[in-house]
C-alpha cells in the first residue's frame, strides 16, 4: 500500500471515530474520548464464565462480583501491578470500552486512533503486551505514552520547558514517581507499591493483631474510610467483618486510624524511600527547580490522608494534592490527542495498523 492510500484510509476511518485516551490502569480504566471528555471511569475487573469461555460483565458489575461468584465464573483483572497479566482478557476488556465510548456514535465503523498510557520502566515485552491488545481491541493507530509525563500533561505542569517538575503518581498496582524536563524523563522509578499493596497490608495486620480472615474489598473499603499516613487531631475508628481464624467462624473488630497506619507503615516507608532516591539522581539544577515548585501527587492513591505530609516531613520539599488527581493521567491522554503534533518527543512508541508497503 501507497503512503497516500494510507492517509487516505487514515483519513476514512478518523471520519467514522472518535480518538481516544485511555488510563489502562491495574484498578481502573478511565477512557477520554476528543470533544466529549472523559466518558468512562470502572474497574479493570472481567467476569469470565470458565464453561462456556464467555465474559459475563466488565467494569462495576464484574467488581461487584470479586469475591462472590459461583464455581464457574471467575472474576479477572487482567493487569496485575501495572502490566497485562492475561492478554485476551485484556484485549475483551479494552474492545468493551472502546465500543462503550462509540456506542452513542450513529457509526457502525469504529477504528480510532487511541492515545494509552503505560507505567514506566516495565519491559519491551510488558509494552508490546499493552500495544498489541489495544491494536486488537480496533485500534487503527496505536501511542504509548509513559503514566507520569501523561499525568504532568494532565496537571498542566510545563513538561517542555527547561524547567524540573516532580509526579508521584500513586496508582491501583504501581507508583510512578519522576522528574520531567525539556519533554523527557530525566530520572524515574516504577515501584509494585501502591494501593493494592495498602489492601494486602491491611488484610495481613488483621490476620496477624486480630486473627481475622478479611476479604481484599473489606480492606480496600476500611482503608478509604480511616487509612492515614499521618496522625491526625483525633482518632477514628471502624468495624471490619471477617472470618475467625481459631474458630472458623464470622467476627467483627473495631479498628482504628492508628491500627490502619501501623499496618500500611513499612509499605509508605518504601514509597517515601523511593522518592527520595530519585532525588538523590536528579542534577541540582532541576532539584533546585522541584524544591521552588514543590512536588505533585496524583492517582488514587493520593486520597490516603496525610501522603502529602508524610512526604513533605521526609523529603523537606513542598508536596501538593492535584486537582481531580484520579483523572491525571487520562486528561493527559486527552490534551495529548488534542495537540499530538506538539507532543510528539513525549511518544515513546507509535504504530499504524494502517501502514504503507
Amino acid at each position: 500500500m501507497s503512503h497516500e492510500a494510507a492517509k487516505m484510509i487514515n483519513k476514512f476511518f478518523s471520519l467514522f471515530s472518535h480518538d481516544i485516551g485511555i488510563d489502562l490502569g491495574t484498578a481502573n480504566t478511565l477512557v477520554y474520548v476528543r470533544g466529549a471528555g472523559i466518558v468512562i471511569n470502572e474497574p479493570s475487573v472481567v467476569a469470565l464464565n470458565q464453561k462456556t469461555g464467555q465474559v459475563v460483565a466488565v467494569g462495576a458489575e464484574a467488581k461487584r462480583m470479586l469475591g462472590r461468584t459461583p464455581g464457574h465464573i471467575a472474576a479477572i483483572r487482567p493487569l496485575v501491578e501495572g502490566v497485562v497479566s492475561d492478554f485476551e482478557i485484556a484485549e475483551e476488556m479494552l474492545t468493551y470500552f472502546i465500543k462503550r465510548a462509540h456506542s452513542e456514535s450513529r457509526y457502525l465503523v469504529a477504528r480510532p486512533r487511541i492515545v494509552i498510557g503505560i507505567p514506566s520502566g516495565i519491559t519491551d515485552v510488558e509494552r508490546r503486551a499493552v500495544h498489541d491488545a489495544t491494536r486488537n481491541a480496533g485500534a487503527r493507530e496505536v501511542f504509548l505514552v509513559e503514566e507520569p509525563m501523561a499525568a504532568a500533561i494532565g496537571v498542566k505542569l510545563p513538561v517542555r520547558d527547561p524547567v524540573g517538575s516532580m509526579i508521584v503518581d500513586i496508582g491501583g498496582g504501581t507508583t510512578d514517581v519522576a522528574v520531567i524536563s525539556l519533554g523527557g524523563i530525566v530520572t524515574s522509578i516504577n515501584l509494585r507499591v501502591a494501593g493494592d499493596r495498602f489492601d494486602q497490608d491491611i488484610v495481613h495486620y488483621a490476620r496477624d493483631e486480630f486473627k481475622i480472615l478479611l476479604g481484599e474489598k473489606t480492606a480496600e473499603e476500611v482503608k478509604i474510610a480511616i487509612g492515614s499516613a499521618w496522625k491526625g487531631e483525633r482518632a477514628i475508628e471502624s468495624t471490619i467483618r471477617g472470618r475467625d481464624l481459631i474458630t472458623g467462624l464470622p467476627r467483627e473488630v473495631i479498628v482504628t486510624d492508628a491500627d490502619i497506619r501501623e499496618a500500611l507503615g513499612k509499605s509508605l516507608r518504601v514509597l517515601v524511600d523511593a522518592v527520595r532516591r530519585v532525588m538523590e539522581q536528579t542534577p541540582p539544577e532541576l532539584v533546585a527547580d522541584i524544591m521552588h515548585r514543590g512536588i505533585v501527587v496524583v492517582g488514587g492513591g493520593s486520597f490516603l490522608r496525610g501522603i502529602d505530609k508524610v512526604i513533605a516531613a521526609d523529603t523537606k520539599i513542598p508536596v501538593h494534592i492535584a486537582e481531580d488527581p484520579m483523572t491525571a493521567v487520562v486528561r493527559g491522554t486527552g490534551i495529548i490527542l488534542e495537540h499530538l503534533k506538539d507532543f510528539q518527543e513525549v511518544i515513546i512508541e507509535h504504530e499504524s495498523t494502517i501502514s504503507p508497503q
